[in-house]
């Protein structure tokens, strides 16, 4: 069992103000597949934090009493919107906290169970650890694809890439170990990457990726960040921490700027200068 106080759920930014998503007195087990699992959730609260970018000074905290099991959180700058995962809906956000209202499903019958988010464009693409399944909806909630995965594939995070495919983070259950894939819209598998022999990726928790299909991978268990390029071969290893509570679990982007804000296992999010490493 794993208890953990204040952990980082989700790290978004939205022009010049850092969301973070945190959660207090959360209850963990491991399965035998190696998966994380919840066991056990009990919170004391679940808040939505804000900071200014530069200064990283709190500008305010939201605490949203609908929010049961707030496991991810996005930002959409053409929509100026944010959007939250609570693992059995998606909450939408104004970029104030002001207005936020329930987006997804909309329909009581959709077996809707989301893990994870990624924003490209309009679009939010939506994991499913339960289904197997990458849900891609535009910036009104229509849906506009559902990718089926192999049954040994179990999603942990997605993006989309810019050439239209997609590039998923998974446990492979044949395998018994992580990967990082690339699959079509019809979930056939391009290619795949699983780290090296000796050092085989453990937990893809986050993945981001650049305009010209570079790929930051978050290695949680290993500890460190890594590089892929658009083929998915390694570049390099860009951040590399053996600090005790250092495990990359949420990874944000910001290309105009070079920053990638990390949000750590713990009570963290670090900010990395990766353009000049």
């Amino acid at each position: 069992m794993l208890c953990v106080v204040d952990t980082v759920e989700g790290v978004a930014q939205l022009h010049d103000v850092v969301y973070v998503v945190f959660v207090e007195s959360s209850c963990w087990r491991e399965d035998t597949c190696g998966e994380i699992q919840l066991e056990k959730l009990s919170f004391d609260s679940t808040a939505i934090l804000m900071f200014n970018a530069t200064t990283r000074q709190l500008l305010r905290d939201i605490n949203v009493t609908d929010l049961k099991e707030s496991h991810d959180i996005v930002a959409c700058e053409q929509t100026f919107q944010l959007y939250i995962d609570d693992q059995e809906c998606v909450w939408r956000m104004s970029a104030d906290g002001a207005d936020i209202q329930h987006w997804l499903p909309r329909s009581p019958d959709d077996t809707f169970k989301p893990w994870t988010l990624s924003v490209t464009s309009t679009r939010l693409l939506v994991t499913s650890r339960v289904t197997r399944q990458l849900r891609l909806f535009d910036a009104v909630g229509d849906e506009l694809r559902r990718v089926q995965l192999p049954d040994h594939m179990r999603p942990r995070h997605a993006v989309e890439s810019p050439t239209g495919t997609f590039i998923v983070g998974l446990y492979n259950r044949q395998l018994e170990h992580d990967q990082v894939a690339e699959v079509n819209t019809s979930g056939k598998v391009l290619r795949q990457f699983s780290g090296s022999r000796l050092s085989p990726l453990r937990y893809t928790e986050h993945i981001a990726i650049d305009s010209h299909g570079n790929i930051f991978v978050a290695d949680y268990d290993n500890r460190r960040i890594l590089l892929l390029d658009a083929q998915l071969s390694l570049c390099r290893v860009i951040i590399a921490e053996h600090q005790p509570n250092y495990k990359p679990k949420r990874l944000c982007y910001r290309e105009q700027s070079g920053q990638l804000l990390v949000g750590s296992f713990g009570d963290r999010v670090l900010v990395f200068d990766v353009l000049r490493r």
